[in-house]
C-alpha cells in the first residue's frame, strides 16, 4: 500500500503527516510538496517555473526531510519525498493518480463559510477529484 501526504509545513499538513506515520507506520508513505504557481500560470510560464525550481528540488526536499525528521521518529518508517510544481490540488490528484496511490492525506486549515468561498479549499478539491479515499486531518 502506498500512501500520500500532502505536505506543505502548514500546521495542518503537520497534524496530517504525524496521522499518517501513526496509521500507516508499516505502509510506504510518499510526501509531496507542491509549489504552488502563480494564479494564471499555463503553458510555457509553468514549464519555465517547473524548469528554475528543478535547480532548487534537492534543496526543498532536504528542508522538508529535515522538517519531518523533528516532528516524528521516521527511523522505522518507510517514506520518500518528492516535489512538484503547479496548483495545489491539480498535483496532488494527478500524482495520485500516476504512482497508484492507495490512500491521500492531507491537512484542513478548517476554514468555513464565507471565508472559505472566498480562499477555497485544497482538500475539498482533492477530496472531489481523487481516485482513492482521502482523509482530511484538522
Amino acid at each position: 500500500m502506498t500512501v500520500l501526504v500532502a505536505y506543505d509545513g502548514s500546521g495542518p499538513a503537520k497534524k496530517a503527516l504525524r496521522r499518517a506515520f501513526a496509521d500507516h507506520s508499516d505502509e510506504e508513505i510518499v510526501l509531496l510538496r507542491v509549489v504552488e504557481a502563480a494564479e494564471g500560470s499555463t503553458g510555457a510560464g509553468l514549464e519555465l517555473l517547473r524548469e528554475r525550481f528543478r535547480d532548487r528540488r534537492k534543496e526543498v526536499e532536504a528542508e522538508t526531510v529535515e522538517a519531518i525528521d523533528d516532528l516524528v521518529d521516521a527511523g522505522d518508517v518507510d517514506y520518500r519525498t518528492e516535489v512538484t510544481v503547479g496548483r495545489p490540488d491539480r498535483e496532488i490528484v494527478r500524482f495520485a493518480e500516476r504512482e497508484g496511490v492507495d490512500r491521500i492525506y492531507v491537512g484542513s486549515h478548517g476554514r468555513a463559510g464565507v471565508s472559505r468561498v472566498l480562499l477555497g479549499s485544497v482538500a475539498e478539491r482533492v477530496v472531489r477529484r481523487a481516485p482513492v479515499p482521502v482523509t482530511v486531518v484538522r
